[in-house]
């Protein structure tokens, strides 16, 4: 029988409902990122603590002003989005940027990656990695100025360093490479809450066990990094331990916004990832390319989303 003829009412998706709303999600987020934020804190100082909290403040007072401008209601703010973007922004800056930094990154993120496009389930880029991608193009000494770890809970530490993956790509001399265990740690230079691998992971596996993010784009992506840099020639280890992979992979790449839809779309979405992250790193500018490698699949979301997409059912053939 022809469906046009069945006496059915079906009302538009969604049909599978959760209680688990945005702002509990996005709470979970906070949650995990808590552990890397704290060991951020401890190794790059006090001053790491005022950057982060700065980057907070000024994305929800963004995001508060765009509302009001757009006549949105103020509760929408109860969504915690934005308090996700200002800690991850300030979680990929130097530890040792101006203040003024994360207010301008946060609202070239909150206004032009996001409210721009309608809010909150409208944008098509990371708005986070849209603005620091902003303050590296704009601000590029001081986005590549790095500190050593002071540890301790100092205030700031004013040791001039390099990052890992700089002194490996640019063969610098009289710096030395941290072991495999000050990288997996966090005892090594680097954005303020992208050094330690062990909290980072520990932070991704709670939000797969809450069944926030889906496990299939940070493996991939990972996983990717590590066979690309072993066919390479480069080592592996090193590779996936140092910079932000960890930090990009779990909390950026896993935006539900910015992802494909299909667990085949997300394989793909990882593995593209993870080959820009390999082609940036050994033959681009910038040692690091693991926010240029999100962004690139956040715009090709759409046509993944498109090649990839399940056969439909019960068509009426006409």
């Amino acid at each position: 029988m022809e469906l046009e003829n069945e006496k059915l009412i079906v009302s538009s998706s969604p049909h599978i409902f959760t209680t688990e709303d945005t702002s509990y999600a996005m709470r979970q987020v906070i949650l995990a990122l808590l552990p890397a934020t704290l060991a951020g804190i401890y190794f790059f100082g006090f001053y790491a603590l005022i950057v982060i909290l700065v980057s907070v403040v000024s994305s929800v007072l963004w995001e508060a002003l765009a509302l009001y401008i757009r006549r949105k209601p103020l509760s929408i703010l109860k969504d915690y989005s934005a308090v996700v973007t200002g800690l991850l922004l300030a979680l990929i800056l130097p530890p040792n940027v101006p203040f003024w930094i994360p207010i301008i990154g946060t609202g070239v993120a909150i206004l032009l990656a996001k409210q721009v496009f309608g809010g909150i389930g409208e944008n098509f880029l990371n708005p986070a990695l849209v603005g620091r991608a902003f303050l590296l193009s704009s601000y590029p000494q001081i986005m590549t100025s790095w500190v050593k770890p002071i540890g301790g809970l100092g205030f700031m530490s004013n040791l001039s360093t390099a990052t890992p993956l700089a002194i490996e790509k640019l063969k610098l001399t009289g710096y030395s490479l941290p072991s495999y265990w000050d990288l997996f740690i966090g005892n090594r230079a680097g954005c303020i809450g992208e050094t330690s691998i062990l909290l980072l992971l520990l932070g991704g596996l709670w939000l797969i066990y809450k069944n926030i993010i889906d496990w299939k784009i940070p493996v991939s992506f990972i996983l990717t990094v590590f066979i690309m840099s072993f066919l390479l020639g480069k080592d592996p280890i090193f590779q996936i331990l140092s910079g932000g992979l960890f930090l990009g992979a779990f909390f950026m790449a896993t935006d539900w916004v910015t992802t494909p839809l299909t667990s085949k779309g997300r394989l793909i979405f990882g593995i593209g990832a993870g080959l820009f992250t390999i082609v940036i790193r050994f033959w681009g500018a910038y040692p690091e390319g693991v926010s240029y490698g999100i962004l690139v699949m956040n715009a090709l979301t759409p046509l993944i989303d498109n090649l990839v997409k399940p056969h439909r059912f019960g068509e009426v053939k006409k």
